[in-house]
Order: C-alpha cells, then structure tokens, then sequence
C-alpha cells in the first residue's frame, strides 16, 4: 500500500456530512456553555452586589451616643436562628452572626469568612446582644475598638 492510495480530504466543504455535522455540534457545545458561563458570572456578581447592598439599611450615627442614624435596623427575626447565632440568607452571600463570639461572617458557595466583630455602633443601633438574649444565646463579645 502506498501513499497515493490513502484518500485524504481536507475538513471544509468537501468534508464527510457527519464530519460537517461533528463540527457544528461541537462549535455550538461550546458556544452554548460559553453564554451560560457569562450568564453565570453575571449573575453572581448582580446577586453578590445585591446581598451587600442588603447588609446594613442605616446612615450616619457613625459618633457617640449613635442615635443620629437614619433607616431600618437590623430585624433579627427576619433571618434564621443557627445553633451558634442568626443567620441571613442572601441570593449568594450569607450573613451569619456568632452570638458567643459578635463575629459577622459571610458564606460564600459553602465557604465561610471571618469578617470582623461587631462594632459600638452596631451594639447601639442593631441591638444584637439583646436579640441574641431574646433567642437563649449568651452573648461574650465586645465591640471592635475604634469601630
């Protein structure tokens, strides 16, 4: 057997219809988990910056005595009770309080952060210990100085 006997083809027109078919299948495979891919990345980022927007629904009252703060505090019902504290869930980040320790955590995809202890602030205008208190937790924590 020689060479000259192999038949090739190039892969364009003159190809094989399942070849073409192949091709096109793959092109659109591809094309199709690219968009889902950027939709889910979108997503995520709309959702992430949605649930950060949700955080915190005060303004001002950043000095002491804390009571020169505008909008809604913290509902502390609104969210779900866990066995160490509350717990906030949001389209992608989860906000979870530690009722032991006062340390605001965030999850993320199953993975939890540390994000710092409460602040005075927080203490004065949330009303966590109290809340925490109110669900049979006994709160330890102090603010985070200078907060």
């Amino acid at each position: 057997m020689n060479d000259a006997s192999i038949e090739t083809t190039p892969a364009g027109p003159t190809a094989p219809k399942s070849r073409r078919a192949w091709r096109s299948f793959r092109r659109g495979t591809v094309r199709t988990f690219a968009v889902i891919g950027a939709a889910s990345v979108v997503f995520t980022i709309v959702g992430g910056a949605y649930d950060i927007s949700n955080f915190d629904h005060t303004r001002g009252g950043y000095t002491a005595p804390y009571t020169d703060y505008t909008g809604t505090p913290i509902n502390w019902n609104s969210g779900d009770v866990t066995p160490v504290g509350f717990s906030r869930p949001g389209i992608v980040i989860n906000t979870n309080l530690n009722c032991d320790t006062g340390m605001i955590s965030f999850t993320i995809w199953g993975m939890t952060f540390n994000y710092r202890t409460l602040s005075q602030r927080a203490l004065v205008v949330h009303k966590p210990i109290q809340a925490c208190e109110a669900h049979g937790f006994h709160p330890h924590f102090t603010p985070t100085p200078g907060a």
